[in-house]
C-alpha cells in the first residue's frame, strides 16, 4: 500500500473465455464491477493476470488496470503464478481468484473462491483429472487464504464443515444475473427456425449438459407430462384445449459438459426425442427472450452452489422449477416451484401446475418473481467482495457500502 492507495492482483483466466458459464460468468461480472468501481474511486490499481492474450469484451488497458501474461499456461497456478508472484511481492497487496484454485506458493497474501463442494459430494460425476485437482487443490487453497469467498449460506456451511475453517474466514457474495437486454431479433427468429422451436409451447432447461444436473429425470418427468397431457385430450373431445393439439416441446439449451453421452443416449431412446430440442450453447444476446417465451425453466439439479438460471427466469417473470434441495431455495426464495429431485412424477406435477397456470395467476406470478430477482445485483456482490480485499489489505473500515438481500428488517 502507497499513499492510501492499494495494488491487487485478479486471477482472471476463468473470465477470459469466450463462451462463459457458471464460474466464467461469476468472475466475468466482478472483474467488469471491479473495473467500473476503481475508475470511480480510483483508490486502486490492478494487475490482470492471465495465462493467455485477454479476449476482446475484457475492459480496456488504462493506467491503473494492466493485463499482465504469465507463462507457462501449463501447471500455471502450481508453477508460473507462484514464481510471479515472488518475483513482483514488493508490488502487489494481495491477490484475489474467483476460481477454486489459488497459487500453490504464495509470496503475497490471497482471497480465494469456492463456488460449491460438489466434486466431495459426487465424485463420480467429474473426470478423475477433474476430482482429484478440485479435492486436493481445493484444500490446500482455502487453508492458506486469507478471506474464502464463496456464493450462498449453505456453500458457506459446506466449507465449514468439510474444512473446519472459522466461519468469520468465509464471505458470502450471492451471484446476480445479467440478461441482454438487447438482441437482434432476425437472428432469434433464425435460431427458433433452426431448432424448431414452438414459441409458446416449450419448457425449458438452460445450462451445461452434465450429470449432476439430472436431465435424466427432467427427461423422464418430460415423457410422464406428455403421456398425461395426451391422455386427457384423447378422453374428451370436448375438454378445453390446453397450449393447442400440439404436444410440448423440452428444450435443452446448453454446451454438452463432462460424461454427458449417457444424457445424450437417453434423450435419443425417449419416444418424445422429436418434441427434446438440444440448441447447444447459448449466448448471452439469445437467453432473453428464451426465458421469456418458455411456459417455465427447470433446474432440479441434485447440488447447486446457488443457481443463477432460476434467477434469470424470474426476472423476467417465467415460473423456475428447481430442487429442494443445496441452495436453490436460498436462490428462488418462496417465489419457486420446489420439487423433490428424484420424484419424477413430483416434477411432471410441476410441470402441468405450471402449463396450466390461467393468466391472471401468471401476471401475478410475473409481478412477484421479477419483485424477488431484483434484490441481486452484480454492482452489490462487487462491493461485497472489494470491501473484503480492502479490509484484508489492513483497511480498517469498509468504504463501499453493502446491501445484504437476505438482512431481515430491524436487524
Amino acid at each position: 500500500m502507497k499513499n492510501n492507495k492499494y495494488s491487487f492482483a485478479f486471477d482472471a483466466n476463468e473470465a477470459n473465455v469466450d463462451n462463459r458459464v457458471g464460474s466464467n460468468v461469476y468472475a466475468f461480472e466482478i472483474l467488469q464491477q471491479f473495473y467500473k468501481t476503481t475508475q470511480e474511486e480510483q483508490k486502486i490499481s490492478w494487475t490482470i493476470l492471465l495465462s493467455k492474450p485477454p479476449v476482446k469484451d475484457l475492459p480496456k488497458e488504462t493506467s491503473w488496470w494492466k493485463y499482465e501474461i504469465v507463462s507457462p499456461n501449463k501447471f500455471w497456478t502450481q508453477w508460473a503464478l507462484p514464481l510471479y508472484l515472488f518475483k513482483n511481492r514488493k508490488n502487489i497487496d494481495l491477490l484475489y481468484t474467483p476460481g477454486h484454485y489459488a497459487p500453490r506458493f504464495s509470496a503475497v497474501p490471497y482471497v480465494s473462491s469456492v463456488m460449491d463442494l460438489a466434486f466431495l459430494k459426487f465424485p463420480d460425476q467429474f473426470t478423475d483429472l477433474d476430482a482429484f485437482q478440485l479435492k486436493n487443490w481445493t484444500k490446500y487453497s482455502v487453508s492458506g487464504a486469507q478471506k474464502v469467498i464463496t456464493i450462498s449460506d449453505f456453500s458457506k456451511k459446506e466449507i465449514i464443515q468439510n474444512y473446519e475453517l472459522d466461519p468469520k474466514k468465509i464471505v458470502v457474495a450471492h451471484p446476480s444475473f445479467s440478461l441482454n437486454d438487447k438482441f437482434s431479433r432476425l437472428r432469434w427468429k433464425r435460431f427458433i427456425k433452426k431448432n424448431n422451436i414452438d414459441l409458446e409451447n416449450y419448457l425449458l432447461y438452460l445450462g451445461t449438459i452434465q450429470p449432476r444436473k439430472n436431465i435424466e429425470k427432467l427427461i423422464e418427468s418430460f415423457e410422464i407430462f406428455s403421456r398425461s397431457l395426451a391422455a386427457k385430450k384423447v378422453r374428451s373431445s370436448k375438454a378445453r384445449k390446453i397450449k393447442g393439439d400440439k404436444q410440448p416441446q423440452l428444450v435443452i439449451a446448453g454446451k454438452t459438459g463432462w460424461l454427458a453421452d449417457p444424457i445424450l443416449k437417453r434423450i435419443e431412446n425417449s419416444p418424445f426425442k422429436e418434441n427434446i430440442i438440444l440448441t447447444g450453447f447459448i449466448d448471452n444476446s439469445l437467453k432473453k427472450p428464451l426465458y421469456e417465451h418458455a411456459n417455465a425453466s427447470f433446474l432440479i439439479g441434485l447440488y447447486e452452489g446457488f443457481g443463477i438460471p432460476p434467477l434469470e427466469s424470474l426476472s423476467v417473470g417465467t415460473p423456475a422449477v428447481v430442487a429442494d434441495n443445496s441452495s436453490l431455495p436460498e436462490a428462488v426464495g418462496d417465489v419457486g416451484f420446489k420439487v423433490n429431485p428424484e420424484d419424477a412424477q413430483g416434477i411432471a406435477d410441476a410441470m402441468s401446475k405450471v402449463w396450466k397456470m390461467p393468466k391472471l395467476r401468471r401476471r401475478a406470478f410475473e409481478r412477484k418473481a421479477k419483485r424477488h430477482a431484483k434484490k441481486f445485483s452484480w454492482e452489490q456482490t462487487s462491493k461485497t467482495i472489494l470491501n473484503t480485499l480492502l479490509q484484508v489489505a489492513k483497511k480498517e473500515q469498509p468504504v463501499i457500502k453493502t446491501w445484504d438481500p437476505f438482512a431481515k428488517k430491524g436487524n
